[in-house]
C-alpha cells in the first residue's frame, strides 16, 4: 500500500503534512511517494490550488493539512480482509 503526496516543491504546508504522515505510527508500514504537482499539466489542473493532496489507492484521502481520522478510515478500509 503506498500513498501519493501531491506536493509544490518549497511548500511548508506538504512538508508538514508528510513529516505528520511519517509520524504517524498507523501509516509508517506505508511508502510515500511525494509527486511535484507542477510535473504533469493535467495533475497542475487537478490539484494544483489544493495542494498537499494525500491520496491511498488513487483515492483522496485529505488535503491541506493531514486529517489523522481520515488517515485511519483510508488504511482501515483498504487493510480489510477480502
Amino acid at each position: 500500500m503506498r500513498f501519493v503526496l501531491y506536493s509544490r516543491p518549497g511548500c511548508g504546508l506538504c512538508e508538514e503534512m508528510l513529516g505528520d504522515l511519517q509520524a504517524l505510527p498507523a501509516a509508517r508500514d506505508c511508502a510515500v511517494d511525494v509527486i511535484n504537482v507542477d510535473s504533469d499539466p493535467a495533475t497542475r489542473a487537478r490539484y494544483g490550488h489544493k495542494i498537499p493532496v494525500l491520496l491511498l489507492a488513487g483515492e483522496l484521502v485529505c488535503h491541506g493539512r493531514l486529517d489523522v481520522e481520515e488517515v485511519h478510515k483510508a488504511l482501515a478500509y483498504h487493510r480489510r480482509p477480502v
